[in-house]
């Protein structure tokens, strides 16, 4: 006999055969995520249990995103996975049924990002393939860099950048809002060395540089409201950033089709979709 566990973050048993999971078929552990405090109830593992194993999941992540000043209540699903010795038995499907159960009425988008191996699945639970947009800019600088960066290994570094999102004035036309967490997720973890500060006007970057190009994957300003201000503290080693979120009309990016190597974006709305029609992409950093 088996069961549907959620809400069991605390459960060290159940956590560490999540973990145990994730680990053997993405490489990933939440351990450390949990133990730093950061793992809220955002992150919620809807799980089949099997003789205290953990065999099947699907996990929903409560993305809230302001998109051009409202407030939008979004759902990802991630962390979808199978013990190889119970596959093909339908227990993704049961997962799906009880999450509809619990959130139906309640998002105004779920969303999520698909292997190419599972592409013909997903529509059968409603979702279709939505193109995502990436944007762009040439910029032509003078100077030298003048962020400096701030490496991510302690805990002070990462409650210095938390409060820097809470005091935050700059945004995008997409944004992450009401979840810290999960860019902290990055920042703790893959991204340790992508964060940079500029003190004079206390604004933190979240960035990854190649040669002459930086993609930008946030931006956290007390102070500045526009992207040309924060470009322009790239200096002129740097040539064209390409961002990780939707700019605003107003910053005057190129946009293109965004196309990720076996990653596919799926989504159900149960308002008319947005993000074909206006050109958006989920933050970078939105990904669960």
């Amino acid at each position: 006999m088996y069961e549907i566990k959620k809400n069991y973050r605390d459960n060290a048993v159940l956590r560490e055969s999540f973990n145990k999971l994730a680990n053997s078929i993405f490489c990933l552990n939440f351990e450390d995520w949990y133990q730093n405090g950061l793992w809220t109830d955002k992150y919620n593992p809807y799980s089949i249990v099997r003789d205290g194993e953990v065999i099947a999941n699907v996990s929903v992540n409560q993305t809230d995103l302001i998109f051009d000043g409202n407030i939008k209540h979004f759902l990802q699903l991630g962390t979808v996975m199978t013990r190889k010795d119970f596959r093909s038995q339908g227990l993704i499907r049961e997962i799906m049924a009880a999450i509809d159960a619990d959130y139906k009425g309640k998002m105004d988008e779920i969303y999520l990002f698909a292997n190419d191996n599972v592409l013909n699945f997903y529509p059968k639970f409603g979702f279709e393939k939505t193109a995502e947009y990436l944007y762009s800019k040439r910029i032509s600088n003078s100077g030298e860099c003048q962020f400096a960066k701030v490496p991510m290994y302690e805990k002070i570094a990462w409650e210095q950048l938390r409060s820097a999102m809470e005091r935050n004035v700059f945004q995008g036309r997409l944004d992450l809002i009401h979840n810290p967490e999960l860019i902290l997720f990055y920042v703790t973890k893959f991204m340790q060395e992508d964060v940079y500060y500029h003190a004079d006007s206390d604004t933190y970057v979240i960035a990854e540089s190649s040669g002459e190009e930086v993609f930008l994957h946030n931006i956290f300003s007390s102070t500045l409201h526009r992207l040309d201000e924060v470009t322009a503290l790239f200096g002129r080693g740097i040539k064209e950033v390409k961002l990780g979120f939707v700019p605003k009309k107003e910053d005057h990016c190129e946009s293109a089709e965004l196309l990720i190597e076996d990653c596919t974006f799926f989504t159900r709305s149960e308002n008319p979709p947005i993000f074909i029609s206006e050109k958006l992409r989920i933050p970078s950093l939105a990904h669960a």
